[in-house]
């Protein structure tokens, strides 16, 4: 199964962990999800909301992208 995306570029903390709180809310256990971000505070936000949940944070990428500078990119496994 693909894994889901989410896009919250643009926005800032706590908008990209509060959204993707509520996307893997309605995933099934073991689903992934990938989410792009351009807020630099999400590094710290992502790493703490997958060490304080059950959720798996299971990898973490910095790309450049044309339009939004730097984004990073976030593959996280809903837990149960």
């Amino acid at each position: 199964m693909p894994a889901r995306e989410l896009d919250v570029k643009g926005l800032h903390c706590p908008l990209p962990i509060l959204r993707t709180r509520a996307l893997l809310n309605g995933m099934e256990t073991g689903e992934e999800l990938v989410v792009h971000a351009t807020d630099p505070a999400s590094v710290i936000d992502f790493k703490h909301f997958c060490n304080t949940t059950d959720n798996a944070l299971l990898s973490h990428e910095t790309r450049v992208d044309e339009v939004h500078g730097t984004v990073f990119v976030y593959r996280i496994r809903r837990g149960v």
